[in-house]
């Protein structure tokens, strides 16, 4: 089997899937769901705890920071399962900024934070602006040295659970290059944080205010080594945003479905029609067709333009799929899936915040055209 089409399933793999499985449908039932769009904090903090001592959050992290060693391959299994079940969690933001540590990093600041991220330190990324491009290097927010320490000036948006989180890592142009800086929490007064409105009700996303924020120079990461590890960061984002995506899929046929063989019309249950039966195949391939592109992207995902084209044919495949899955969940049941109390629309809600995140189909398919066709 060549590269381009090889995909790696561990037992490893295997075995996370089935507890991130099990665990997602214990802690997140629907109503679960539903109970956490009407409360102001985030994830349970018991939730979080069990997921951090179950090895969760330090699955990407070399041991020798208190991780287990393993790869983003492992991480997808554990993310997939979490987005069937639309189980909100910063498991996503803190894993990428663990990974923003390894790539740029300097030793103390991996040797400071990595350990107490395995140990359950959530950790936030703040990358998106008011200008939307989802291109990383184009930052409006600055960062100016004043002796031993660096003035912050700009704006963040969408910054997903910033108020439970214990440190941001945040994108800032630093003496003309695009660089990263740790922002410990504490160092924010609750006042700069201002809860954004989104159509995905389970996230807890913020405008952040970094204007008159001080911080020490030595929370600055590598600026040599920044550009690179912003360019792996988008990858690992699209990759576990498809995750996401084809676990939202595999929700939103089970909602569908479950109405599809009880709901009667004419005395005969409506999945028994055809036109139906036909539509919930073409999303039953769907899905098949994006976790396949999803698996073999974590397995080449560090693999240079190889695992670029990887994981932007993923991201494009799940982000289509999903968006079809969650408008045929609405449209199948009919004028109540248009209502709130509808689940089938929680999951359109999320479809459209995991295709919007880190580039859109037509985004990362403009960009593929450029690699394939060079």
């Amino acid at each position: 089997m060549s590269k381009e089409s090889e995909i790696n399933f561990t037992e490893e793999q295997a075995q996370l899937l089935e507890i991130a499985e099990n665990f997602s449908k214990d802690k997140a039932p629907i109503a679960a769901v539903r109970a956490q769009i009407d409360i102001e904090e985030g994830c349970d903090p018991a939730i979080w705890k069990e997921m951090a001592e179950l090895g969760w959050l330090g699955i990407a992290i070399p041991e020798e920071f208190g991780g287990s060693g393993l790869g983003m391959g492992e991480v997808v299994s554990i993310t997939e399962p979490m987005g069937r079940q639309l189980f909100s969690t910063p498991f996503i933001s803190t894993t990428l900024a663990a990974q923003l540590l390894l790539d740029a990093g300097t030793e103390a600041q991996q040797k400071a934070y990595l350990p107490r991220i395995a140990e359950g330190s959530i950790t936030s990324i703040a990358t998106s602006e008011e200008h939307g491009d989802w291109d990383l290097t184009h930052i409006s927010c600055t960062a100016t040295a004043d002796g031993d320490s660096l003035k912050l000036a700009g704006t963040k948006t969408l910054v997903t659970d910033a108020k439970d989180a214990e440190t941001i890592i945040a994108t800032v142009k630093y003496a003309g290059s695009s660089c990263l800086v740790l922002i410990d929490r504490a160092a924010l007064d609750d006042a700069v944080l201002v809860r954004e409105k989104v159509l995905d009700q389970t996230r807890r996303c913020f405008r952040i205010s970094l204007d008159g924020v001080t911080v020490p120079l030595s929370n600055l990461l590598d600026v040599k080594r920044s550009s690179a590890a912003l360019t792996r960061h988008h990858k690992l984002s699209c990759l576990l945003l498809a995750a996401e995506a084809c676990g939202g899929i595999a929700g939103a046929m089970d909602v569908t479905l479950e109405y599809l063989k009880t709901r009667k019309q004419f005395e005969r249950y409506i999945g028994s029609y055809q036109s139906l039966k036909h539509t919930m195949v073409d999303i039953l391939l769907g899905m098949e067709a994006a976790r396949s592109f999803l698996y073999h992207a974590a397995t080449v995902i560090d693999d240079g333009e190889l695992g670029e084209i990887a994981v932007r044919m993923a991201k494009a495949k799940a982000g289509e799929v999903f968006s079809y899955a969650g408008d045929r969940a609405i449209q199948f049941h009919g004028g109540f899936g248009f209502t709130f109390e509808c689940d089938a629309q929680l999951f359109r809600r999320r479809a459209f915040w995991t295709e919007n995140q880190s580039g859109d189909a037509i985004y990362h398919r403009k960009r593929l055209a450029n690699l394939l066709l060079d």
